[in-house]
């Protein structure tokens, strides 16, 4: 084994021994100790599923990166395996910053940023960033096999490649950021792995869609192709790009050999707190699914304490309904996971708590409510103590302002604060909540949208309970179930 390689998993070993089960999730994918960003190389393989990730071994901070790796049958329940990628080559001694994976005539390859400081560490100014390959012959083990492409002349900010093939060819897509500091997404075309020839830029920010357009995917959905992308340095609009970062996407048409023409502005995918850098794959059965780190940039992040940070969101479909609205479900997988249910009978909620369940750890309950029959000026669910004092969330309609908000409170962590989507016109509010040991995943009609955020409960705040203040408000029906995965750290 390559020594690099050897002494991170090492290290990683001894450092899952000290790791606090506090805030570990039991159904969402986490490093077994360390730190953990980016999704890379999401891919079906050989009948299982690999999930690749940016990862630090060595402590709960983000670090020289390597790449993490884990596999399953489902998408849910993951096998943790030897560390794919460690730094230390000429052009990567920095980083095996992010890429993604493909299945080359049964070769699984990784294709991923090499990254190396040349003013220092954390010095942006002055950086080298290039493609490189990687190969495996038993999906486990990773053999480098160097630079396969170099930044256009006049650009430093060149990474996180997502290649595919398709009309006999390779093709890839590479963020960037150009001279006038402007995001931008470039598109190669490739005989093999090793051989890219520049096509075009296949788009480009202008003065309101920032600098840096990071972790491009591009891929086709129904009738359309969707750009999706990262960009860094979006300013806040209203209840929009609220976040240090943005995830989102642009759609629009494309063919090999032609330009992308979108069709639509750029949309933000998840509206939650934590949401980033999301990646897509083919399921074995064809659907188009993403994973995203749920996590921030610059935000805090309790779990270090217990010597582990960072982990990615529920494998979410992608689809487009018959009225043309992008929509983003939890993949139908999660419903394995479900042990015996509990029905909420129909209620009228007046100023009053109801208590649901008194240790929520790991759940996902679904809610109808309706709205056109509820007057209170706030209702919905909230995790919290008996009292509903202390630490919270809280996932409710705002009938003032017309929106549905996702509201946590943990002071003693510097985390406060609101997201929101607008409420859907038809009269009927349909949520599917997942709430993990630090997480709580809202998805709002049927896939309309959602909101993804970190929350840090104690073991005391894990109340949840339905509610309604100042008026009635009228739940139609509702069930949860207890969640249970084998992930295996």
């Amino acid at each position: 084994m390559n020594p690099l390689i050897e002494r991170a998993n090492d290290a990683l070993q001894t450092l899952a021994s000290q790791v606090g089960q506090n805030f570990y999730p039991h159904y969402h994918l986490a490093p077994p100790a360390g730190w953990m960003n980016d999704p890379n190389g999401l891919i079906f393989f050989n009948g299982q599923y690999h999930a690749f990730y940016q990862h630090h071994p060595y402590d709960e901070n983000w670090g020289p990166m390597h790449w993490g790796h884990a596999t399953s049958h489902d998408m849910l329940s993951w096998q943790h395996q030897s560390i794919a990628l460690a730094p230390g080559d000429l052009w990567d001694k920095d980083g095996c910053f992010s890429g993604c994976a493909v299945d080359d005539n049964g070769v699984l390859s990784l294709i991923y940023t090499g990254h190396v400081w040349l003013n220092g560490e954390g010095d942006d100014s002055a950086i080298r960033e290039v493609q490189c390959l990687a190969t495996s012959q038993d999906g486990i083990h990773f053999d480098k096999q160097g630079v396969v492409l170099n930044p256009p002349e006049g650009i430093m900010h060149f990474r996180d490649p997502k290649v595919w093939f398709e009309d006999a060819c390779w093709w890839m897509v590479v963020g960037a950021r150009d001279e006038r500091d402007h995001g931008q997404v470039l598109l190669y075309r490739g005989n093999s792995l090793q051989q890219w020839q520049f096509m075009q830029v296949l788009a480009r920010a202008d003065d309101s869609m920032g600098y840096m357009w990071e972790c491009p995917d591009f891929f086709p959905l129904e009738n359309e192709h969707i750009l999706m992308f990262s960009p860094q340095g979006l300013a806040a609009k209203g209840y929009l790009n609220r976040n240090l970062f943005q995830s989102g996407v642009l759609r629009g048409k494309w063919q090999p050999g032609a330009d992308f023409k979108p069709s639509q502005p750029f949309t933000e995918l998840d509206l939650g707190h934590d949401f980033y850098a999301p990646q897509s794959l083919l399921t074995a059965d064809g659907r188009r699914v993403i994973i995203g780190w749920m996590d921030m940039w610059q935000s805090p992040m309790p779990t270090k304490a217990d010597n582990w940070s960072g982990c990615l969101t529920l494998p979410r479909e992608l689809s487009i309904d018959c009225d043309g609205n992008l929509l983003i479900k939890p993949v139908r997988e999660v419903e394995a996971l479900r042990q015996a249910g509990e029905f909420i009978t129909s209620m009228t909620l007046a100023q009053e708590k109801q208590l649901l369940h008194e240790n929520c750890q790991s759940l996902e309950l679904q809610l109808t409510w309706d709205t056109t029959a509820s007057h209170a000026e706030r209702y919905g669910v909230q995790l919290a103590d008996a009292q509903g004092t202390g630490g919270k969330v809280s996932v409710y309609v705002d009938s003032q302002a017309n929106r549905l908000v996702l509201d946590r409170y943990y002071p003693q962590y510097g985390l406060t604060g609101y997201r929101s989507v607008v409420l859907p016109e038809q009269g009927v509010l349909s949520l599917r909540i997942f709430i993990d040991s630090s997480s709580l995943e809202v998805f709002i009609n049927d896939g309309q949208a959602c909101m993804s955020s970190r929350i840090y409960p104690t073991e005391h705040e894990r109340c949840l309970s339905l509610y309604a203040e100042n008026g009635q408000a009228q739940l139609l029906h509702g069930e949860y179930w207890q969640l249970v995965a084998k992930s295996l750290r």
